[in-house]
């Protein structure tokens, strides 16, 4: 039996009073008032979709219970929800509406039980290089969330060499020197506002300040916090990653990261940690007979050095960490809770050795979403398997904790991140949410096209993915959320 919708009513009782229960039913009510049917019907409309929720209080971090029921019975037309956790309820609504046949109005009788596979489902945004203004982070988010399986993380690599738009209350200087300018950066009010619209559609934001590397913009606001090492430095210039050899600079990290990790609420940060260039420490005579001084025999043993004091603070904050694989390539000392972010090529090979010494890792090699081809690079996205590692056990496999796709910001910026993320994320998003037996490329195309129309009809421009087709709705326009 198919039922059609007219105007459903979400319920959800006392939990309607909930911010995040509150604007997520909101949300979906308004998605389909676009979409009322006439009056006649020969097997009856859906009148209601009840709500109900076994842990209200659960807060929102990464490992969040995300399990939910969907059940639409063939002999009632209520439509009944219920979820573990408030995040559930995000997660099962967006089903409920992907169910929702746009071009006659109908439901199909169905009974659904859906968690995710892997715990961490990220997606990176950059907002160095071009700056992203918070209403078009906020139109990400909303693709993420309707995102075919359900992304979990916003990875937010908010600051890099070419600028530094975080504004500090503790150093506002960084900003005030290294953003593009002020009207460039991200204030604390800008701040809280994308975690509180990321909650509200079951996004957990993991900022990402990446050291010693990838630092520049850093330098044009802090004195003496950079390696100087003119003509060899990043960009051809005269200065290079942060000098370990300076003490005043782990004073500055500590108090940095203490303010950082207490405005974002994740209980995670990502502290980078790749492509630090040796080759300006080893022009700066200082800090080679500083080494010498200390012992350090080589440039390994100097970024381990830093890396050591680096993760102290971030210890002290008590809060969980990310870090790019070189750390783990260059055999760094580093804590056994330490999670490596896998992004090279030859990932497989590179995982394996990560889980085998016991860390747990993401994956991301894969998944980099900023380069764009002609084809439809998005069926290769969906056919990797991150669990695909020869000689693992299934104890090592455990560790692998999720993926996240990247869409570095090089060429990209507000006026072309929705398109060219939407709908290829969402190859990778329902990867690392469904099971692994689901590989079926045609049917996914059948289900992705169906499923970008989905995204056009809420004013996400994703872009086409077949050769000659159309949506029952066509994109119009933006219309915020």
């Amino acid at each position: 039996k198919q039922w059609y919708q007219r105007r459903v009513a979400i319920t959800a009782g006392k939990l309607r009073e909930d911010k995040v229960i509150s604007s997520t039913i909101s949300r979906y009510e308004r998605y389909f008032e676009r979409f009322e049917r006439g009056p006649a019907s020969p097997d009856g409309y859906i009148t209601e979709v009840s709500v109900t929720v076994a842990d209200p209080t659960a807060q929102l971090k990464i490992g969040v219970d995300e399990t939910y029921t969907l059940n639409i019975n063939p002999l009632s037309p209520v439509v009944k929800l219920a979820a573990k956790t408030r995040f559930g309820v995000v997660r099962g609504l967006e089903t409920f509406y992907q169910l929702y046949n746009i071009t006659d109005g109908t439901f199909p009788s169905v009974k659904i039980k859906d968690y995710p596979r892997f715990t961490y489902r990220g997606f990176l945004i950059d907002t160095s290089r071009h700056f992203l203004p918070v209403d078009t982070i906020e139109k990400v988010i909303t693709g993420l969330d309707l995102a075919m399986s359900k992304f979990n993380v916003l990875h937010w690599h908010i600051v890099d060499d070419p600028s530094f738009p975080y504004y500090s209350p503790t150093f506002p200087s960084l900003a005030e020197e290294g953003a593009y300018d002020m009207n460039h950066v991200y204030r604390i009010s800008d701040i809280l506002q994308v975690i509180s619209y990321a909650e509200d559609h079951g996004i957990v934001v993991v900022p990402e300040f990446d050291t010693p590397g990838h630092t520049l913009s850093w330098g044009k606001g802090l004195e003496n916090f950079l390696t100087h090492c003119p003509g060899v430095g990043t960009f051809g210039g005269d200065y290079g990653p942060i000098n370990p050899s300076v003490e005043a600079n782990y004073q500055v990290l500590q108090k940095l990261l203490a303010e950082v990790t207490s405005l974002f609420p994740s209980g995670f940060i990502h502290l980078g940690g790749d492509e630090v260039p040796f080759n300006c420490w080893a022009a700066n005579q200082e800090l080679v007979a500083w080494m010498k001084k200390q012992g350090i025999q080589n440039f390994n043993d100097l970024e381990s050095y830093y890396e050591e004091r680096l993760l102290d603070i971030v210890h002290h904050l008590n809060t969980s960490y990310v870090v790019w694989e070189e750390i783990f390539n260059n055999n760094l000392q580093i804590q056994p809770d330490t999670i490596i972010h896998v992004w090279k090529d030859k990932w497989q090979a590179t995982m394996g050795k990560v889980i085998k010494a016991g860390y747990k890792t993401i994956l991301s090699s894969p998944w980099y979403l900023n380069y764009i081809s002609f084809s439809r690079d998005w069926k290769t996205y969906y056919q990797v398997e991150p669990l695909k590692i020869p000689g693992a056990t299934a104890e090592e496999l455990n560790l692998v904790i999720g993926g996240e796709a990247c869409m570095w910001g090089e060429y990209v910026d507000a006026t072309n991140i929705l398109s060219r993320t939407f709908p290829r994320a969402s190859a990778v998003a329902e990867r690392l949410w469904s099971s692994e037996k689901r590989t079926n490329v045609a049917d996914m195309e059948f289900r992705l096209d169906k499923h970008r129309c989905g995204m056009c009809a809420r004013d996400i421009p994703a872009e086409t993915i077949i050769l000659r087709s159309y949506c029952p709705v066509e994109f119009s326009g933006y219309d915020h959320w």
